[in-house]
This record gives C-alpha cells, sequence and structure tokens, in this order.
C-alpha cells in the first residue's frame, strides 16, 4: 500500500513542479505571491468541480471554494493518515483564526459506496465545525480527483472493510487564484498556518 501511496504522492509532486516552472517563466498575476514561501502555480493543478456536501446538497467549487481552503482527500474509515491529517489542518484552521484569518478546512472523501453525505459530516464536525465534508457519486470524485492530479485506488480485499490507497497531499486553494500552494504529511499545523497567512494576505493586499 505504502509503494502505491508513494507512486501517486511521486506523480504530483513532478507535476506540481511542472507547474511552477511555466509560472516562473511566465510571470503575471501570480507574482502577488512571489514573497510567499513555498508559492505553487495554479495552472495544472485543480479546477471545477461538482460533488455533494454532507448536508445532500449538490455544490460545484464556487460554492465551496469562498475564501483560502485547505482541501484534502481521503476517506472517513481511514486507519490513521485522514484523521491525523484532518487534525492537523484543524488546527491550521484554528491557528490562522488567531491571526484574524478565515480560511475553510475540506475533506474530499475518495470512497464514495460507503462514505455517505452523513458519514462524512459526522466525521468533519469531529475534527472542526468549520471543516466542510464533500463526498458524490463515483463519477462526481473521479472528476475531482483528476482536477486536483490526486491518487486513489480501492483495495477489493474485503467487500466492507476494505482500503483506499490514496495520495495525502493538502492544496491551499484560494479563490479567484486556483491552487498556489501544497501541503506533504510531514507539515505541521504551524507550518500550514504561516504559508497561507502569507498568501490571503497578500490576496488581501491586492485586492
Amino acid at each position: 500500500m505504502q509503494r502505491l501511496i508513494a507512486f501517486g504522492a511521486g506523480i504530483a509532486v513532478i507535476i506540481l513542479i511542472a507547474a511552477t516552472y511555466v509560472a516562473t517563466m511566465m510571470g503575471g498575476e501570480d507574482d502577488i505571491f512571489a514573497e510567499c514561501p513555498g508559492s505553487q502555480s495554479a495552472g495544472a493543478v485543480g479546477g471545477p468541480f461538482t460533488l455533494v456536501d454532507e448536508n445532500g446538497q449538490t455544490v460545484t467549487d464556487q460554492d465551496v471554494i469562498t475564501e483560502p481552503t485547505l482541501l484534502y482527500f481521503g476517506y472517513t474509515f481511514c486507519p490513521d493518515v485522514c484523521p491525523l491529517d484532518s487534525q492537523r489542518n484543524a488546527d491550521a484552521t484554528d491557528l490562522l483564526a488567531e491571526r484574524g484569518i478565515s480560511v475553510r478546512p475540506v475533506f474530499v472523501s475518495v470512497d464514495p459506496d460507503r462514505d455517505t453525505p452523513e458519514v462524512v459530516a459526522a466525521f468533519t464536525d469531529y475534527f472542526h465545525e468549520k471543516m466542510l465534508g464533500l463526498t458524490g457519486s463515483p463519477e462526481q470524485v473521479a472528476a475531482a480527483s483528476r482536477a486536483y492530479k490526486t491518487y486513489y485506488k480501492k483495495n477489493d480485499d474485503d467487500p466492507q472493510f476494505y482500503t483506499v490507497d490514496h495520495s495525502t497531499f493538502t492544496y491551499l486553494v484560494m479563490p479567484g487564484y486556483g491552487v498556489v500552494d501544497f501541503f506533504r504529511r510531514d507539515d505541521s499545523a504551524d507550518t500550514i498556518a504561516t504559508r497561507t497567512a502569507c498568501f490571503a494576505e497578500a490576496a488581501a493586499t491586492a485586492n
């Protein structure tokens, strides 16, 4: 399983590095984030999606990404990785709130067969009142995953208690700019908060 996760994560890193190179060569409006550590291009990663929120309502990226957003793809039956990453993202949200910066943590399920709106609601509510859970049909989830270049694969070893291999990046998505940065599993809540604050403040200044 770890090899599969590493493989999918490696592909995402290559794509993100390539996107950063293009942004550096072309310049443009993303220059407002030039001083932010870890700045990445939105060019190759991210895009429109249609999913179902934890209240059973169909939503699009325009409905969801209305402020700086920490977007994570995982599943609620995940034994360790997803809960730890979700708690870290929740902690980063609180650290940013202390600095007067509002962000939205979002959890997108890659296990639509089990993760109904009610299930993702219970999962996200446990970590943070602002965390939004998203699920959808298998086709909707697959389309969102493709947009964000994430990897996931259901292991059919058990019909009920199966696991899902998946990449573990958290994407920082800014309304009007798209993906501007991403965080790995070993990035702390403080690191996420510090880097996110830079982008949020730069965007606020530009607007």
